[in-house]
């Protein structure tokens, strides 16, 4: 592999392959279509491969939808939780689905959009998430509209309906009973629309997931209601695919070996200190413990701690796992700390370098 200068993010296009087949079968058995969701991961370098296994693109935002468009291709959808009154034209110029986050939204732009193919958000008023923040069906939500009568009134102006009720769901009698309540509570709505898109949050390309029982549950769905059933994965498209490589810079003693790397939990990784969750490191073991900090100045950029079978020095690596989802469309110049290249190993094993940055990026940031 070339010499690369840290830190970098490294995508690997056969762990990435591995996921898209598995989407492919269950596109295959189920009859489902899948669209990236790009607020997850918009590295537009590994479309090229994506786009031959993905049905297109669902975005949350104008740049993102104009993203998939652009570098992605194929279907187009365009969700916002509000839409500002400049960006409807050019919404509506590139997408293939649009979809409001609300009845009023709707109403709104109606007249604008009008024989363009229009979608509702619903929030059935229940979910699968382990974190409050990430709820989307928590109390006093913004997310989607509640209540069966206001979408039965929007009928006449809508071919589908969006539910994303899901968040890092791998329990497979969850998501079926879910399924299920979602067909008893909104059948009748069901049963006069084109599409539904059940959103993203499903995490079926996991090892060991039941893919198969999931695929023919949702050509079950799909077949009773009639409608053509749209998954949005995110980190299921790009789960265990990519590492976060950094290097020890220093090591601190400060009652624990504390190893400073050069990087930053709140620049790099900034999910892990939204969600308090430490990174993951491969085969973390060993008699040697070290806490593993970023270099920005925040006291707690922590990685977390982990155990090695030998002993940290400066200037040795350390690579962090399952490093593509909601980073590289996260990161962030705080402390105007070095920005991470972006890498590809592709599938003939070669490796290059499709992105980096430098002084003159972090100062055009800014004015």
């Amino acid at each position: 592999m070339m010499k690369l200068k840290t830190p970098y993010y490294l995508i690997d296009e056969n762990k990435l392959l591995k996921n898209l087949k598995r989407i492919r079968r269950v596109k295959e058995i189920s009859g489902a279509k899948c669209v990236l969701a790009l607020k997850c991961f918009a590295t537009w370098g590994v479309f090229p491969l994506m786009r031959k296994y993905m049905d297109g693109t669902t975005s949350s935002s104008l740049f993102e939808a104009k993203l998939g468009a652009e570098k992605f291709g194929k279907e187009v959808h365009a969700y916002s939780v509000a839409f500002s009154d400049h960006e409807m034209d050019e919404i509506k110029s590139i997408s293939d689905k649009i979809i409001f986050n609300s009845v009023p939204q709707l109403e709104r732009f109606y007249p604008k959009v009008k024989g363009k193919n229009l979608g509702l958000r619903v929030n059935p008023a229940f979910s699968y998430s382990h974190f409050d923040l990430a709820d989307p069906a928590r109390k006093y939500c913004k997310l989607g509209v509640r209540g069966t009568n206001s979408v039965r009134d929007a009928l006449h102006k809508i071919n589908g309906v969006m539910f994303h009720y899901n968040c890092e769901n791998d329990d497979y009698g969850n998501f079926s009973n879910l399924l299920d309540r979602l067909g008893r509570d909104f059948g009748d709505i069901l049963h006069k629309l084109e599409w539904v898109s059940l959103g993203g949050g499903f995490y079926f390309t996991k090892d060991g997931y039941p893919l198969e029982k999931f695929a023919h549950k949702l050509r079950v769905f799909s077949q009773k209601f009639g409608v053509q059933v749209y998954l949005e994965p995110g980190e299921a498209a790009i789960t265990q695919t990519t590492y976060f490589v950094t290097r020890v810079v220093d090591i601190v003693k400060n009652e624990v070996n504390v190893a400073v790397v050069d990087s930053s939990v709140e620049a790099h990784m900034l999910d892990l200190l939204i969600y308090r969750q430490p990174a993951k490191i491969d085969r973390s073991a060993g008699p040697h413990t070290y806490m593993i900090a970023g270099k920005s100045c925040l006291a707690g950029d922590i990685f977390g701690t982990f155990k090695f079978r030998k002993k940290l020095a400066v200037g040795d690596e350390i690579r962090f796992a399952d490093a593509a989802g909601y980073t590289m469309v996260k990161k962030n110049w705080f402390n105007g700390l070095a920005m991470p290249s972006i890498v590809v190993k592709k599938i003939d094993k070669t490796t290059c370098k499709i992105k980096s940055f430098s002084y003159n990026d972090f100062k055009s940031n800014l004015s």
